[in-house]
């Protein structure tokens, strides 16, 4: 290869730089002015008004026999938890923007995937947790709405032996419902 040739691939190069820079920065104005365009957009996923600025998670009860007598406290710590990671809201005690509260209204065991000797193949608990959200700046965004989540466990084993390693994830999905229902408005 003469030297000649050696100058032309080291220019084609340098064009292919500058153009992979160019197309990277109009992709990058392109998307920016295609989002600002949208509204409010974010990239958790809410879809909250810029003017709410707070938001009040009151203590959750137990509306329900049986259950872990911490389970309300747990859910409203891990929903204060959910907001705060996912949305710029400040956290208040009360009078919030947006207010979240509610009642744990079913902790049942039932019967799931039924066998042919009419017994339970697995066992199911189910959590119900009733919550009212009240949206201060927007009272056609509130909503006095059910919420359930379940996990199975074996029919030979108790509850007993399943619920520290169930609840954990029945927390972890009611919160995120709550959280789609009221912040990203699904």
């Amino acid at each position: 290869m003469t030297l000649k040739n050696r100058f032309k691939n080291i220019s084609a190069v340098r064009i292919s730089m500058k153009s992979k820079r160019l197309l990277t920065l109009f992709f990058v104005l392109h998307c920016s002015i295609f989002m600002s365009g949208c509204g409010v957009y974010s990239f958790t996923g809410t879809n909250l008004s810029p003017d709410i600025k707070t938001f009040s998670v009151l203590n959750f009860t137990m509306g329900t026999a049986g259950g872990p007598s911490d389970l309300p406290q747990r859910l409203t710590e891990e929903l204060k938890e959910y907001f705060q990671r996912n949305t710029s809201l400040i956290s208040q005690p009360g009078g919030g923007d947006l207010i979240l509260e509610g009642s744990i209204t079913g902790y049942d065991v039932l019967a799931a995937a039924p066998t042919a000797n009419d017994q339970a193949g697995l066992n199911r608990l189910n959590v119900t947790v009733q919550v009212r959200y009240t949206n201060a700046k927007d009272e056609t965004k509130n909503f006095d709405q059910s919420f359930t989540y379940y996990a199975d466990f074996p029919q030979d084993q108790t509850l007993n032996q399943n619920e520290a390693r169930l609840l954990p994830t029945i927390r972890e999905n009611l919160v995120q419902q709550i959280f789609n229902k009221s912040a990203a408005d699904w």
